[in-house]
């Protein structure tokens, strides 16, 4: 029976590219970068054979979608800033098998999910910069969800509870990275330069804090009951598609676990980041 060792939400924001390459960003994202690399130092720790990945910048407006792929080989470019990203070389071992015992568990709980294995089917950065702290010598699997831009926080609890059926019909040990932002409100184009290391808004970071107090202290029905609104009136990324799958591979509602933070909350054009530990309950055996 496959586990679900290690569950976690995560930053990929670009900056933290930056932050590695020479220039005057050097070193701007290291709390970041050190936080990173301790998920991947636990990962390994724990015996984990796959990551697996809710990128929430392989958005989706259809159904639900794995990268199945036994090879994900390539080089990246962002579309989305490539002065930011752009050469990014990776190869990663895949999870087929995996991928296609969570479809089937997907498509079990009434919804829409499909593999795919396309040759031009690559990663995104969601993916890309946290490996690259966590899965340096690409010895761990990758497996990529996409996340449905059109969906309900209620439907991606009910992924991730596919997920954790998925996980547990396998043989596998597995990290769950809910890889998206807090909040996520751009600001303009003409004021973006300006808030490289900012929150677009107080209010914004309010709530932020807010949730992390409520991850902190195990108030997670509070923070469940919250979501929804949290996703709409904080422009969530990707639907908060991350986060709901999160808490509904850890039980939703019945999750008593508290949160480790990892690193400082902080502001990256506008968005509130944060990586975040949380324990994995322990499950039923099916």
């Amino acid at each position: 029976m496959g586990e679900l060792v290690l569950a976690a939400k995560i930053t990929h924001v670009p900056s933290i590219w930056l932050s590695i390459q020479p220039g005057r960003h050097f070193g701007i994202r290291r709390p970041a970068e050190l936080a990173l690399t301790e998920v991947g130092r636990r990962a390994r720790e724990l015996g984990v054979d796959t990551f697996l990945i809710a990128d929430t910048h392989w958005m989706n407006s259809i159904g639900f979608h794995l990268n199945g792929k036994e090879r994900h080989r390539g080089s990246y470019a962002s579309h989305e800033l490539p002065h930011f990203i752009h050469d990014l070389d990776y190869d990663y071992p895949g999870d087929p098998g995996l991928a296609e015992l969570i479809r089937a568990e997907i498509v079990a709980g009434g919804q829409k999910a499909l593999v795919h294995t396309y040759r031009d089917l690559g990663l995104e950065y969601a993916t890309l910069v946290p490996m690259h702290f966590m899965n340096e010598d690409s010895a761990v699997r990758v497996l990529p969800i996409g996340c449905n831009i059109y969906s309900s926080i209620d439907e991606n609890r009910r992924i991730g509870e596919a997920l954790l059926r998925g996980i547990q019909q396998s043989d596998r040990r597995v990290a769950f990275l809910a890889s998206g932002s807090l909040s996520h409100a751009f600001p303009s184009n003409e004021t973006a330069e300006s808030l490289l290391n900012e929150v677009s808004s107080p209010l914004n970071r309010k709530i932020d804090m807010a949730v992390l107090d409520m991850w902190a202290e195990g108030r997670i029905g509070e923070f469940l009951d919250m979501l929804p609104d949290y996703n709409v009136r904080c422009a969530g990324e990707g639907a908060m598609a991350d986060t709901a799958m999160l808490f509904g591979l850890l039980g939703w509602r019945s999750y008593k676990g508290r949160g480790e933070q990892l690193c400082p909350y902080f502001g990256s054009t506008g968005t509130g980041q944060v990586v975040v530990d949380f324990p994995v309950p322990a499950y039923d055996k099916i």
